[in-house]
C-alpha cells in the first residue's frame, strides 16, 4: 500500500501519454509541450524550495544555462544535438553548484538567498544579451534539420511524449528524494535548519546537493525549449518570466508534492488561455483576469491544488 501511494503520481503522468490520441491539433499540442517544459523547470524548483525550503527567485539562471549550453554547442561547435543536450544539463548543474557554494558558504538563506539567485539570473541575462558569441540581442537560431539524430521531429506528438517522459523521470527522482534519507534531511532543514544542524545533519552538503540536482532538472527544461522552438535569446533564456512561472507552478499546484508542479503548470497555462478568451480584443484585460484568479487561488488554496485535494480526501474518510 505504501509503495502504491508513492508511485500513483507516475500513473497519472502515464495517462497523459494518451492525450495525442484525443488532441491532434498543433495549437493544443504546442500548449501542452510548453506546459510540460514549465512543469519540468518547476519540478527542479520544487526539490530545492518545496522540500528544502530554499526559495529561489532566479531559476532562470539554470534554465538559461541549460538552453544556451545546448544551443551554443550545436550552433558554434557543430556538436550533435543529443550530446549538446547532455552538455547543457551538465552546465546548468555546474552553475547551480557554483551559485550554491557562493551563497550557502556565505550563510545566505531566506530572502537573501532568493535575492542573490534573482541577481545571478539578471547578470547572466545582461551578459548573454551583450556577447557576440551568444548572438547578442538577435539571439541564436538552431538549424532546422528534421531528423531524430538531430533531436528534431516532424510530429509534435512525438516531442510531447519525449517531454512527458522527462517530466515522468523528474517525478521519479522526486519520489526517490521524498522517500530517502536525503529527502528527510531536506525537510528537516526546511522546518528548522539550526535544529537539523544540531542533530548532525551536514546542512551545507545537503543544500549543495539539492541546488545541483534542482539546477540540472531545470536545465533539462531549458534544453527542451531550445530543441522545440529552435530559437533562443537572453530575454527568453534568462527572462524573469521563467523564474516567475517556475516558482508559481509548484505554489499553485502544491509545493513539496510530486504532482504539484505538473498540476500547477497545466492550471496556470490553462487559466492564462481562458482569460485571453474572456478578455476578447481588449489588450491587457486578460492579465487583469489572470492576476485576480491567481490571487484567489493562492488565498484560498495555500497548500495548492494537490494539497487541497488531499485535505478533501482526508476529510471524506473521517
Amino acid at each position: 500500500m505504501s509503495a502504491l501511494k508513492a508511485v500513483w503520481p507516475i500513473g497519472v503522468i502515464v495517462l497523459f501519454a494518451f492525450v495525442p490520441a484525443v488532441v491532434t491539433g498543433n495549437l493544443a499540442l504546442n500548449f501542452l509541450v510548453f506546459a510540460l517544459i514549465i512543469a519540468l523547470s518547476a519540478q527542479g524548483w520544487n526539490i530545492l524550495a518545496g522540500y528544502g525550503g530554499q526559495f529561489s527567485f532566479g531559476h532562470a539562471a539554470f534554465f538559461g544555462m541549460g538552453a544556451y549550453g545546448s544551443a551554443l554547442l550545436q550552433v558554434r561547435f557543430g556538436v550533435n544535438a543529443w550530446v549538446a543536450f547532455a552538455g547543457g544539463i551538465a552546465l546548468a548543474a555546474i552553475v547551480g553548484a557554483v551559485i550554491g557554494t557562493l551563497s550557502f558558504r556565505s550563510g545566505l538563506r531566506g530572502s537573501y538567498f532568493a535575492l542573490i539567485t534573482l541577481a545571478f539570473a539578471e547578470v547572466f541575462r545582461i551578459i548573454f544579451n551583450a556577447l557576440s558569441a551568444t548572438g547578442g540581442a538577435a539571439g541564436l537560431l538552431v538549424k532546422l534539420d528534421v531528423r531524430p539524430e538531430n533531436f528534431q521531429f516532424a510530429s509534435r506528438a512525438l516531442f510531447f511524449w519525449i517531454a512527458l517522459a522527462f517530466v515522468g523521470l523528474a517525478a521519479l527522482i522526486t519520489i526517490g528524494v521524498e522517500r530517502s534519507r536525503f529527502g528527510a534531511y531536506l525537510v528537516a532543514i526546511r522546518e528548522n535548519e539550526a535544529a537539523a544542524k544540531a542533530l548532525g545533519v551536514d546542512v551545507l552538503k545537503v543544500k549543495l546537493q539539492a541546488i545541483t540536482l534542482s539546477a540540472a532538472i531545470t536545465g533539462v527544461a531549458g534544453c527542451l525549449y531550445v530543441q522545440y522552438f529552435l530559437y533562443l535569446d537572453a530575454n527568453i533564456g534568462f527572462g524573469p518570466w521563467v523564474s516567475v512561472e517556475t516558482l508559481m507552478a509548484p505554489i499553485v499546484g502544491g509545493a513539496g508534492t510530486v504532482l504539484g508542479p505538473v498540476v500547477g503548470a497545466l492550471a496556470l497555462h490553462g487559466l492564462s488561455e481562458a482569460t485571453k478568451g474572456l478578455a476578447g480584443d481588449i489588450p491587457g484585460l486578460d492579465l487583469v483576469f489572470f492576476g485576480a484568479l491567481l490571487i484567489l487561488a493562492v488565498a484560498f488554496m495555500r497548500d495548492g491544488v494537490v494539497g487541497r485535494l488531499r485535505s478533501l480526501v482526508t476529510e471524506g474518510r473521517r
